[in-house]
């Protein structure tokens, strides 16, 4: 026990304390709440609001692992910004034909009527707004620089781009830094909204904003079938000097992750009690097996390839990620193949 020893995976002499900034995710609450452990980590689970847990990890890397956006993550490794290291883990997928409101009695009716209007976005670096203006352009057929676009934050003014953009030329983007979306959209100055987070005036149930598809769920579903795509918002990286000097964290994380996740997905499925606060969940988890697969909320970089070559299509044309790169340059190589648990 006295001889000295490499660190690897699973060195249980010394294992690595970490903290863990995740959202609370029913599929990752086994890891964080026990009662499973990360192989060689003693990790301190921190629970945060996600704006503000982008915004003090991105900013100040005040965590050794942290769940981060899909967009501003890409963003900055296409910029030579390497301070962070991405698991093929996504805890946050939402498919977005959901995340477009408008007026009611406004002049956007479907979808091809957004052709030559105004449309407002929380962030142009916004993972979800990725694959909205993705699915305009590439299923919708109107080009991006058909429309005029408009950035603010949904709720309040003041909400900035938090990466550097290299847009394309003829696109309008316009900063609106007094204003809000909503507001904007009740003023007739914008005649839609792309953004991840519903307008407070549909959480709040108020007819005056409404989505563009009361249907959603069938739209959404129907986009998979045509195109294969499921849109990731969030996956987990690790602060650079942590990987460089621990790399066997990756693949320890993305273990411990996946079994966390297919534990909560057996759960969904347990048709004698009900796992979660919805009614027959599991006849809805049924359902998603039987439109993605035996494994509904697949990890890794092959079962995802599909979305995420669209992801970097999307972003590579929209001036979000200055060059086009394949899922591979966005994680290490530990974690690359497939990681058995």
């Amino acid at each position: 026990r006295d001889q000295p020893r490499s660190r690897g995976l699973g060195d249980v002499y010394k294992r690595q304390k970490l903290t863990f900034a995740s959202s609370d995710y029913e599929h990752v609450r086994d890891l964080t709440m026990g009662p499973l452990e990360a192989e060689g980590i003693e990790l301190v689970p921190i629970t945060l609001q996600i704006e503000e847990m982008f915004y003090r990890f991105i900013n100040f890397e005040e965590f050794d692992i942290s769940e981060i956006s899909s967009g501003k993550y890409t963003s900055m490794i296409s910029q030579g910004d390497d301070r962070f290291v991405g698991l093929p883990i996504f805890p946050s997928r939402v498919a977005r034909q959901s995340s477009v409101y408008i007026l009611p009695d406004g002049p956007i009716k479907k979808a091809e009527d957004l052709r030559g209007k105004r449309i407002g976005v929380p962030e142009w670096g916004q993972s979800a707004a990725v694959y909205s203006r993705g699915w305009l352009q590439h299923e919708v057929g109107i080009p991006l620089n058909e429309v005029e676009w408009h950035q603010a934050g949904v709720n309040m003014p003041g909400r900035k781009e938090k990466v550097g953009l290299n847009l394309p030329e003829g696109l309008s983007l316009t900063p609106q830094p007094e204003k809000s979306l909503s507001g904007m959209l009740l003023d007739g100055e914008i005649d839609a909204i792309f953004t991840a987070h519903a307008p407070e005036l549909v959480e709040q149930r108020d007819p005056r904003i409404v989505r563009l598809y009361p249907n959603f769920r069938e739209i959404e579903k129907q986009y998979y079938r045509d195109t294969g795509i499921w849109p990731i918002m969030h996956l987990y990286a690790i602060r650079r000097e942590v990987f460089e000097a621990n790399p066997w964290v990756a693949q320890s994380m993305c273990k411990a992750l996946t079994e966390a996740k297919n534990r909560s997905m057996a759960r969904m499925l347990d048709i004698t009690a009900c796992r979660a606060p919805i009614g027959w969940i599991y006849d809805i988890a049924e359902e998603a097996r039987e439109l993605f697969g035996d494994d509904f909320y697949p990890y890794g970089i092959e079962p995802n390839r599909t979305t995420l070559e669209a992801f970097l299509l999307y972003g590579y044309e929209q001036g979000l990620f200055h060059r086009h790169m394949t899922p591979e340059e966005m994680f290490p190589k530990e974690v690359q193949s497939e990681f058995k648990v």
